[in-house]
């Protein structure tokens, strides 16, 4: 291989140019630019006992690991691993653990995973306990001695709740547990967990990662080495990877992060700011507003505040009426991408949550959930002010 073509340390760059040239580097046969897409399940070996690097796809293909050294970068960690789903990235995680181990868990995180590990998990002998993580002394006091994870998503999903992030990590050394972090909402580009001493961050790559709605995936992004080795032999043994073309799509998705962030953040305060002024709006959840409750400690541990925002309309009929009115934002699962989407949460996100849970979060049938994208903001205000009015 020619040594034009190896390897480039971005170590040192800004996350832009870490976005578009970390973990990747020129085809070495015929010199493209783009990782090309390695739409293969198996590898010639030139002789028994002699690989080129690569056996089987389920354990190695080059396009998943461009895209996995590009994440990691971003992340500001050594080792990322990718899963065909959040979710696979989260059920992987936790078979880090064996029975008769606890793990403590915010309960604001998104359905899907408290269904994992509510009513699959927990079947296994893995004992969870779930509380409000944006109290540090709740997640302390739910320590046990056989406690070995905390998992937390910051900000939550779907009410914006933010957990001090230095305290979290505190507690987790105390008890010897691993501290994981699902970083989906606030994306590296506004958060970094691990340079905060979080030990595991993950992210449902399928949102902001990719950020054009057209591939579902999971990332883990690790610093250390042990750590990585134990997660790598579960990916290849569990076998939850992405395709090739899914890794692509999300490789591209990364190279414009940092521009879309940017338009993310910038629409997500100017629709909070504005919702907050509505006399039907009872109260709008969003990081970036001086009364969030929680907003001291946004500004200490987040560079941006995203496009995603909570709105309390008051019943589940308003929510309704508001979220089958709109032109430009759009009824749908998911958030993240550059289109914006709308969704009521108790019905759809979180509808695996049990009832009772959901109240005592404050998650009521009134809730509406918003992930502002990329379009001009002056129509997306126009769009919600029709369904409001």
């Amino acid at each position: 291989m020619s040594d034009e073509f190896q390897d480039r340390d971005f170590s040192d760059a800004r996350f832009g140019t870490r976005a578009i040239h970390a973990g990747q580097r020129p085809d070495p046969t015929t010199g493209a630019i783009m990782t090309p897409v390695y739409q293969t399940s198996t590898y010639v070996q030139p002789e028994l006992g002699r690989d080129l690097g690569y056996e089987y796809a389920r354990s190695q293909n080059p396009t998943r690991e461009a895209y996995e050294g590009n994440v990691a970068a971003l992340e500001g960690g050594k080792h990322g691993i990718a899963f065909a789903s959040g979710l696979a990235a989260i059920d992987t995680m936790t078979k880090l653990l064996s029975a008769g181990d606890h793990v403590v868990s915010g309960e604001g995180i998104y359905g899907g995973s408290y269904r994992l590990f509510d009513q699959v998990i927990r079947r296994l002998g893995i004992d969870f306990t779930f509380v409000d993580s944006g109290d540090p002394e709740k997640i302390r006091e739910a320590v046990r001695p056989e406690t070995k994870l905390i998992h937390l998503e910051t900000p939550t999903n779907p009410m914006m709740r933010l957990t001090d992030l230095s305290a979290a990590v505190e507690t987790a050394r105390e008890a010897g547990a691993l501290l994981s972090v699902d970083n989906t909402f606030a994306t590296p580009y506004n958060q970094r967990p691990l340079e905060l001493g979080a030990d595991i961050v993950i992210h449902s790559a399928t949102k902001y990662i990719n950020g054009h709605s057209d591939m579902v995936g999971g990332m883990v992004v690790v610093s250390d080495d042990e750590l990585h080795e134990r997660l790598r032999f579960l990916q290849n043994a569990a076998g939850a990877i992405p395709g090739p073309w899914d890794c692509w799509l999300a490789l591209r998705g990364t190279k414009t992060l940092h521009l879309r962030m940017e338009a993310h953040n910038r629409n997500g305060q100017r629709i909070a700011e504005w919702l907050e002024e509505q006399s039907g709006v009872e109260r709008v959840f969003y990081p970036g507003l001086p009364s969030f409750p929680q907003h001291e400690l946004a500004t200490r541990q987040m560079s941006g505040f995203t496009g995603m925002i909570s709105i309390e309309l008051g019943s589940k009929e308003r929510a309704k009426a508001v979220v089958e009115k709109v032109r430009v934002f759009s009824l749908a699962e998911s958030l993240g991408g550059v289109e914006s989407l709308i969704g009521h949460p108790a019905m759809m996100t979180h509808a695996a949550v049990p009832e009772q849970t959901r109240r005592e979060m404050g998650l009521s049938d009134g809730l509406v959930r918003l992930s502002c994208g990329v379009e001009d903001v002056e129509d997306l205000i126009e769009d919600l002010d029709r369904a409001l009015g």
